[in-house]
């Protein structure tokens, strides 16, 4: 008798292995081998051999090849149009991921609306609400329009002959763990499932030049739900960002394979919706409550600058002192307090020190590294900071503060905003209204505290 083959599937990123794991070499992740049956395997080999390659197809040179032109048209949204690189591509897959509740759903519905009100035809598909689920978010919208299709289906099957049936010129899939393929056999949103159903629809999109935009579940780490292939398939990656008890919400993109991804969307929840910000002005600080332990800095998104606030809360410690920092890299604070026990001699080991970044904002930019030491310095001496001052410069392991990429941006928008004062690292090479103290070194900023 034949040895029965059993084959299992991690749940996460889609590794396969011959014998069951508790923790999955691939990912780390744990609990999420699962076993596939036997029909799961046999359509798993199927695939495979379905995927090779025929013929065989001969390399050319580079210098024979002819560009492809790459046309575009609005979504409605300047702030979309933006991320995607200036406007949406026909023929793209783009995946958008976020923590419930942020507003992709939102967002999409009324990127359909805005299409439909120009005379497009829209296909939203919907796999987790019903049609008068969606009528009545489409109300408070204003996304209501002939144009716009609602498709409350899960199966892959019935929305392949409802896009054959009619020409959409933009497809909403919300979302793509809901969605199931009746030649797979698995449980919807399992790594099979996803694959499979993400690979259908890029073919759809490259070959009926239709736009489609798939919304996708994040994980608990903040990661896309399903396989890691999923993000590699798609065109155009952007994730959602922001605090669900804040009125911001920002749009930042992972990928693209269309334009740029240093772009950053910003919008603002009210009661008709996900709207562009008309104005980052006072956004994210406010210059008439700071207190100690608060400092402001000024962060490049993409090609705008943003001022924001830094605040610091450094307290006697208990027992093994507490790091912990939102919207800034952990890591990096450690490094910093460090450097100000080093270059110093300020006692922190026997401190809590917490970082929190006003607004919900995640920021990555090493200009703001100044500003979150003279938070700390601000918090330790309970000492007020001036509420025109600018902290700005990034911070080396030597004590250095070195130089900022657009320093002359930055200081037009301080000028704009009404700023005084900006603690830098370098003489800018523009003349400005700000007064610029220059600081080469930690050591050299106390003095202007």
């Amino acid at each position: 008798m034949a040895k029965k083959k059993t084959l299992f599937e991690c749940q996460a990123c889609g590794f396969q292995s011959p014998r069951w794991m508790g923790k999955c070499t691939s990912c780390n992740e744990w609990e999420s081998m699962v076993e596939l049956s036997t029909d799961q395997i046999k359509f798993i080999k199927e695939m495979a051999s379905a995927s090779s390659p025929t013929g065989i197809s001969k390399a050319k040179p580079i210098t024979q090849i002819s560009e492809d032109n790459i046309t575009r048209f609005t979504s409605g949204s300047i702030e979309l149009d933006l991320v995607l690189g200036g406007g949406i591509v026909p023929g793209s897959l783009t995946l958008i991921g976020g923590s419930p509740g942020v507003g992709k759903s939102t967002l999409l519905l009324k990127i359909a609306g805005n299409l439909a009100r120009e005379s497009k035809k829209v296909l939203y598909v919907s796999g987790e609400e019903s049609a008068g689920q969606i009528k009545l978010r489409a109300n408070r919208l204003d996304a209501n329009h002939d144009n716009l299709y609602l498709l409350p289906e899960i199966s892959l099957n019935a929305v392949i002959a409802e896009i054959n049936h009619q020409k959409y010129e933009l497809i909403v899939i919300d979302s793509i763990q809901t969605l199931y393929s009746d030649d797979t056999p698995s449980a919807p949103g399992s790594v099979t499932q996803v694959r499979t159903i993400t690979f259908e629809l890029m073919r759809i999109a490259k070959s009926l030049h239709i736009p489609i935009f798939i919304i996708g579940h994040i994980t608990k780490d903040g990661s896309i739900a399903g396989p890691r292939v999923l993000e590699h398939m798609v065109d155009t990656v952007l994730y959602f960002e922001g605090d669900t008890n804040s009125d911001l919400r920002l749009l930042r993109g992972f990928k693209n394979r269309f334009g740029a991804t240093n772009e950053v969307g910003i919008f603002e929840m009210n009661k008709e919706g996900l709207n562009d910000a008309k104005s980052m002005a006072g956004k994210f600080f406010d210059k008439d409550k700071l207190q100690s332990g608060s400092a402001l800095t000024v962060i490049m998104e993409g090609s705008r600058p943003i001022i924001i606030e830094v605040q610091a809360l450094v307290s006697e410690s208990y027992g093994h002192p507490k790091r912990s920092s939102t919207g800034f890299d952990n890591n990096r604070l450690g490094m910093l307090l460090a450097l100000l026990e080093k270059k110093l001699d300020l006692p922190l080991g026997t401190y809590d020190v917490f970082i929190n970044i006003s607004g919900g904002i995640k920021i990555n930019d090493p200009s703001a590294d100044l500003a979150i030491i003279a938070a700390i310095l601000s918090s330790y001496r309970n000492r007020e900071l001036s509420s025109d001052s600018i902290f700005l410069g990034e911070v080396s392991l030597t004590g250095e503060i070195r130089e900022v990429l657009g320093l002359t941006q930055r200081l037009k928008e301080l000028e704009t905003q009404g700023f005084s004062k900006a603690i830098i690292p370098n003489t800018p090479q523009e003349k400005t209204n700000i007064k610029c103290f220059v600081a080469d070194e930690v050591a050299k900023v106390v003095e202007w505290m």
